[in-house]
């Protein structure tokens, strides 16, 4: 294992991860303009805890939560030692923030992100990402985020942003529906400096294809990927601020908002059923109301629906749902 952690290693995450939570609820206080956000701080039996903040019935967010953790314990659960075997009969220590915002206006994105940091024995890794999943298509508002991103990825290594693209791509898939959640950003994992970037399950992916041509890396030292995963965290803002400045204002019906709601059953299902931190959350015994406030707190589903050919819903299914390359478009002239 190249460069262990030095002493202070899980201090110096956890002040981050409480950092971040804390700048990013002040910028999004100031995005809402009415509402703050309320804490609630809890204790795990087996060790650690967290602070949950949650704001409701905001100007801009009808529900927000962003969560600070560190958990240990004797050992980790089953969906962790599934890829790392070699952490098995170790303690482990795991500390991460957290975000699921869910928008009142249509034309506003859901966005969510996490990073996350874990210990367990001879091993160590950081993990995390950030996507954005629109209710209506605008290729302006993809491009920034992605663009933003991709920024903070070149910063650190050339090759980050294409892995961590089509991973994330890979991962925010709902297999039973056969489409995407969202159009994506960034996700990575099992990040230990070593050898080549996708450390995900399935070999025949974008992803790991990507990842195999380029081959292994250089090893990068636990404070490149620590000082990454701050850049990536501080890029959150800039990703998502101007985005909702530009609809905020935008006028919508009860057409728009069904279809919000409609859309936002995807969410329910792909966090309740493949989502890894979900999982985590509920193997290790974490705060069940912290864990499932990545839920939206209105929904509905429809049978069979499927979206009027010619609308912007059915160019959603039909463009944004599948993987494009956002970072490198340009306006039409």
């Amino acid at each position: 294992m190249p460069n262990p952690p030095g002493a202070d290693s899980q201090a110096r995450v956890s002040q981050f991860m409480k950092q971040i939570q804390d700048e990013i609820c002040q910028g999004l206080e100031q995005l809402d303009g009415k509402s703050k956000f309320q804490e609630d701080s809890w204790e795990r039996p087996e060790g650690g805890g967290g602070r949950s903040r949650v704001l409701r019935d905001g100007d801009v967010f009808e529900q927000g939560g962003v969560n600070f953790s560190e958990v240990w314990g004797k050992n980790l659960p089953p969906s962790i030692l599934a890829q790392r075997p070699e952490a098995e009969g170790h303690g482990f220590y795991a500390t991460g923030t957290s975000m699921v915002l869910h928008p009142r206006n249509p034309y506003i994105p859901t966005v969510h992100l996490n990073y996350r940091y874990f210990e367990a024995g001879p091993v160590w890794w950081f993990g995390g990402g950030v996507d954005l999943t629109p209710y209506y298509p605008f290729a302006e508002d993809a491009a920034h985020f992605h663009k933003t991103f991709k920024a903070a990825c070149d910063r650190h290594h050339d090759q980050y942003y294409p892995v961590f693209k089509h991973w994330c791509d890979e991962y925010f898939y709902i297999k039973h529906r056969q489409e995407a959640r969202g159009i994506g950003g960034i996700f990575f994992d099992y990040q230990d400096g070593q050898g080549e970037l996708y450390r995900g399950p399935h070999s025949d992916s974008e992803a790991a294809k990507y990842s195999g041509q380029i081959g292994s890396l250089e090893t990068r030292d636990w404070e490149a990927l620590f000082a990454f995963v701050q850049d990536c965290g501080r890029a959150f803002l800039p990703s998502y601020q101007p985005i909702v400045e530009r609809h905020r204002g935008t006028e919508y019906g009860d057409h728009e908002r069904n279809f919000q709601l409609y859309r936002r059953g995807r969410y329910v299902e792909f966090n309740l059923v493949y989502d890894r931190g979900t999982i985590f959350g509920l193997q290790t015994n974490g705060r069940t109301e912290s864990i499932l406030m990545s839920l939206p707190p209105l929904v509905r589903w429809e049978y069979g629906y499927q979206p009027q050919p010619g609308t912007p819903e059915a160019e959603l299914y039909e463009t944004f749902l599948k993987p494009q390359d956002w970072a490198n478009w340009t306006a039409p002239n």
